[in-house]
């Protein structure tokens, strides 16, 4: 699970790279922010599962 965790956060990381790059392109960073937003949701929540 840890692996789908980073696997999410580093493509999140490099959609909001390329969306700084291509300014045009603003879903691209739209698209990395609800990404990492995820990742980071996601890595809580099993992280309070597995403190349990």
């Amino acid at each position: 699970m840890r692996a789908l965790i980073y696997t999410v956060g580093v493509a999140a990381l490099v959609l909001i790279v390329l969306g700084l790059v291509i300014k045009a392109v603003k879903w691209l960073l739209i698209i990395g922010l609800i990404a990492l937003v995820a990742a980071v949701a996601l890595g809580v929540i099993k992280g309070r599962r597995a403190l349990r």
